[in-house]
């Protein structure tokens, strides 16, 4: 499936249970020395307590890291399982979601967009993976629902699985105003880890992010 992304791009998340791994390895190999040192320390000449106490305090520093980070592991399973939870109820479900590109499935294709006030007409072209159009129509001004069924201009229809854009131009008394981008409407038919996000698979053919997705 297409991955759907946002202006911001996704950022991988981290994982913190290697970072508790490191710090509980380091914290362990400190208690291995700071007992040796006491063990061996000369009685006629024993360790300053100064430095001691030191150690001692960098100890206690260690321990609450090292708890701090086994604590923020739990927290982020538990976000994990939230979101797998969160996720599973959207199966089944009827959705939408910005997106100017979408592979053709076989099936009629289905979009929403909303005109901007003033717009008077809106015209809607198909693109191929080349950029070139091989669809154009005529949308009404006040037209919020439309479909496309593969058909192309030259009488064929389109390449299944092939990516195409969908461009909505709209105007003011002919005179060009702007592009908007078409919601996809579709279904939720899986749940996909994506870099260990979890993401919507849909009907399209795309998968998307769980925040841009809007139940309808």
């Amino acid at each position: 499936m297409t991955t759907v992304t946002n202006n911001t791009g996704t950022t991988p998340q981290t994982t913190p249970q290697t970072t508790s791994t490191g710090i509980g390895s380091e914290y362990n190999s400190f208690i291995k020395l700071l007992t040796a040192q006491v063990r061996n320390q000369d009685p006629m000449s024993p360790m300053d307590s100064t430095q001691f106490v030191e150690q001692l305090a960098t100890f206690s520093s260690l321990e609450q890291l090292v708890n701090s980070n086994t604590a923020l592991s739990s927290i982020a399973s538990m976000i994990g399982d939230l979101n797998g939870l969160m996720a599973s109820q959207w199966l089944g479900e009827d959705v939408t979601f910005a997106s100017s590109f979408m592979p053709y499935t076989g099936s009629e294709a289905t979009f929403s967009y909303e005109a901007p006030e003033g717009a008077t007409k809106s015209t809607l072209t198909v693109k191929d993976s080349e950029g070139n159009a091989v669809w154009t129509e005529t949308l009404d001004a006040d037209e919020t629902v439309f479909s496309w069924d593969g058909q192309l201009t030259n009488g064929g229809t389109a390449t299944k699985d092939e990516m195409y854009e969908f461009v909505i131009d709209y105007y003011e008394d002919n005179s060009f105003k702007g592009t908007a981008v078409p919601n996809v409407i579709t279904k939720v038919t899986d749940i996909v880890s994506d870099g260990g996000t979890l993401r919507l698979g849909t009907a399209s053919g795309l998968t998307v992010d769980l925040a841009q997705a809007r139940r309808l």
